[in-house]
């Protein structure tokens, strides 16, 4: 027994059976399964090389095909040949649109949150309108609708950095902050308009043009308004402005901003004015700006979007004057490159880099039955276009290219947002939703008659309990006495024996009953003695009756009254 516990002790197995012989069982089970996880990492580095060779294999039969040498992985899923690497215009996901219908006015503002999880669309109908692509089905309805602004038409909308709330820029003068389900979270204050220096009042005091999200501090955000200034604003602090900025002409006379952004990493606030000028300050300096150019637009013309390159080299502003131009702000005396005829009819007509910084992209504006509006594609260092999209036949407002979901949001002047996708390129947003069938419209279950509820009843007075209300609603549908619909009220002559009812007003009746009545009753004593020669030949209502009772009527005779000369005028009987 001892040698048994020592083995035991020190794991010699060879004393395993003897001390379970001796203790009165068989053994003490199973041992522990061992793993070798040199061998088993061997195994599978071996399967992982065996299953790439033999995918190598089968691209290096077909690459010749296609004049393509490479492969690469594209989430581990898709392959794409690295000869669309060169070419940006592969990357530009148009194969597959669909329409969302937000109303019958022009779409001015598009947001996107982050994820891309959540479209926000404002018109020109004063409705801002949320679509969840997770919950949408492919009948594409919005899932709410408000007018946080009342009847002043949306100008601006824009997720924050964290997508958590939207800031909403409308056409009165304070612009309002939501959460993600609509309601109001912030209302900016609105300035004294009788104090002269914008500087010295507390918001804005005319209508708000534009507005945009600090892209680091999620807390800050810019909107610029026809009072002349530009002003930056802190959620956590509604009573006044945080900052104000305040562009000025050549001759240092006022001019209204129309257009505002800040720089990709948040230093630096740049605004296009009515002049043409773009000017740009430090955020921390609101007093002299840091670059400016004078004759950037047309003098007059209405600047109608500024945006910044990723890497935050160039700026490309999208001007009144037809044009497209982009800057660098390192040498900003001269555009880089211009284009010219590009025709804009709407004051927030904007323009947007691709997320791989090579392309530029804007829309067009047309008349009426003039023609379709264009989304169209420039290369972004000469601005050469390389590809447009026909929208509809409608003006291109905004646009907008979501660098996660690789998807083009569009809105146009019919009322419709339009987003453009691939199934290859792209990823979530339109693509959850275009995959879900139309769900069943729900009719309300009512009651088919009235159900008294007596739980301490005797069981044979007691009422059997309705157990489904969709059963017996299809079993009265099928009774003809239950579903008979009732008879409309007939219109006009009466026909099918039923006779024709007229007006239920009051007014209706009296004029049917005027209309009716021929009878003149002007003199009623006429129309009384009118029957009375009739009624003495043939006296059958009143004179039978009393023709045996009916005593002789007996008149007093009339007598002459003696007038008294002698009395007094005042007691003679006056005639």
């Amino acid at each position: 027994i001892l040698n048994g516990w020592f083995g035991l002790i020190t794991g010699d197995s060879s004393s395993d059976a003897d001390v379970s012989s001796v203790m009165g069982f068989s053994g003490f089970g199973k041992k522990a399964r061992t793993f070798d996880l040199e061998a088993m990492f061997e195994q599978t580095r071996r399967t992982a090389i065996e299953r790439s060779q033999r995918v190598l294999g089968h691209y290096s039969i077909i690459a010749p095909l296609v004049s393509c040498q490479s492969v690469s992985l594209k989430n581990s899923v898709d392959f794409e040949f690295s000869c669309h690497r060169g070419n940006p215009v592969k990357k530009i996901p148009d194969t597959h649109e669909i329409t969302l219908q937000h109303g019958s006015k022009s779409v001015s503002a598009l947001a996107l949150d982050p994820s891309g999880a959540r479209l926000v669309t404002g018109g020109y109908d004063y409705d801002v309108k949320f679509w969840d692509f997770a919950g949408m089905d492919a009948a594409l309805h919005a899932f709410r609708s408000l007018q946080p602004c009342e009847c002043h038409q949306i100008r601006s909308l824009q997720y924050s950095v964290t997508g958590d709330v939207i800031l909403v820029v409308a056409g009165n003068s304070q612009a309002k902050v939501l959460d993600r389900d609509g309601f109001q979270v912030l209302e900016c204050i609105k300035g004294d308009q009788y104090i002269v220096d914008m500087a010295n009042t507390k918001g804005h005091t005319a209508m708000l043009n534009d507005g945009c999200w600090h892209p680091k501090i999620k807390e800050e955000f810019l909107t610029c308004s026809n009072d002349g200034t530009v002003r930056t604003w802190d959620l956590n602090s509604e009573k006044k402005h945080k900052s104000v900025f305040k562009p000025r002409s050549q001759q240092g006379k006022r001019v209204i901003p129309t257009c505002c952004t800040y720089s990709r990493d948040g230093k630096l606030i740049a605004a296009g004015c009515q002049d043409g000028t773009i000017q740009i300050w430090d955020r921390n300096l609101s007093v002299h700006t840091k670059f400016h150019c004078r004759q950037a637009h047309a003098a007059g013309s209405d600047t109608t979007c500024l945006t910044f390159s990723y890497d935050g080299v160039t700026l490309a502003s999208r001007g009144g004057d037809d044009t497209l131009k982009t800057w660098d702000i390192r040498n900003f005396r001269k555009p880089l490159a211009a284009v010219t005829g590009l025709s804009s009819f709407f004051p927030m007509t904007d323009c947007c880099f691709s997320p791989d910084d090579k392309l530029l992209l804007t829309g067009t504006s047309v008349k009426k039955d003039e023609g379709n509006g264009k989304l169209l594609f420039f290369e972004r260092e000469s601005l050469q276009k390389v590809y447009e999209i026909e929208v509809a036949d409608a003006s291109v407002v905004r646009c907008l290219w979501h660098p996660k979901l690789n998807q083009i949001m569009v809105g146009t002047g019919n009322g419709q947002a339009k987003v453009y996708y691939d199934p290859v390129k792209s990823q979530r947003g339109a693509m959850l939703c275009v995959v879900k069938s139309k769900r069943k419209e729900k009719h309300a279950e009512t009651l088919t008659q009235d159900y008294i509820i007596t739980p301490h009843a005797l069981p044979m007075f007691r009422e059997a309990r309705q157990r489904s209300t969709r059963k017996q609603l299809e079993k009265d549908r099928l009774d003809p006495v239950r579903s008979h619909k009732p008879e409309p009220p007939v219109s006009g002559p009466g026909r099918g024996g039923r006779v024709a009812a007229h007006g239920g007003t009051l007014s209706s009746f009296i004029v049917k009953n005027i209309a009716l009545d021929k009878t003149d009753d002007s003199n009623p004593r006429e129309a009384i003695l009118r029957h009375a020669k009739e009624a003495a030949e043939n006296p059958y209502w009143v004179a039978p009756a009393y023709k045996q009772t009916q005593p002789e009527p007996l008149f007093a005779e009339e007598e002459e009254e003696e007038v008294d000369e002698d009395q007094p005028e005042w007691k003679k009987r006056k005639i």
